[in-house]
């Protein structure tokens, strides 16, 4: 309500009491929104370690837009130290669920092998899968990321990488 000025005058700081309330009662839904908050200063100061907090208790209830950003944090060593073992570790939960984010993320980390062996079959599924669920400019960035993946890849390594995005679509997505 106070985050978006619904049926009372928008105000962060209180938006974000009201966060606060719910999050330190376990709502995974208000600790995500908290951590936002908190990475993007909006009604408290901007504190990366205290939004990879309150990411991480929303992750750990299987919040997939928290393990993203969880995922970014250690991608991005916004709030924790740099390491892309971790990065993968928590965009995998998420992609697992379906986060279009999380899947370019992904696809990227084993297109340039940081936190995994480099695998451009591997990284050109994941792309794949978030080139069909992204629009806009989203899209069109994990189209071309892909396209250069492509690039480096022999028919047979493409054919295989389409096969297995098919497959995750198909266990995936709801017919």
């Amino acid at each position: 309500m106070y985050g978006d000025g619904e049926g009372v005058p928008e105000d962060d700081v209180e938006a974000a009491r009201w966060y606060r309330l719910a999050a330190e009662q376990g709502n995974a839904r208000a600790q995500f929104s908290l951590g936002v908050r908190y990475g993007n200063g909006e009604g408290v100061p901007q504190d990366y370690s205290e939004a990879v907090r309150w990411y991480r208790l929303a992750a750990e209830q299987g919040s997939a837009s928290a393990q993203h950003n969880l995922g970014v944090a250690y991608d991005a060593g916004e709030g924790v130290p740099q390491d892309y073992s971790e990065a993968v570790r928590w965009y995998r939960l998420a992609a697992e669920q379906g986060s279009a984010s999380a899947h370019f993320n992904l696809g990227r980390l084993y297109a340039y092998g940081q936190g995994v062996h480099q695998d451009y079959v591997e990284a050109h599924m994941w792309l794949n899968i978030a080139a069909a669920r992204l629009s806009g400019g989203n899209r069109e960035r994990a189209v071309a990321v892909r396209d250069r993946v492509a690039e480096q890849m022999t028919p047979i390594d493409l054919s295989e990488a389409q096969r297995r995005a098919r497959e995750w679509h198909a266990a995936h997505l709801e017919p």
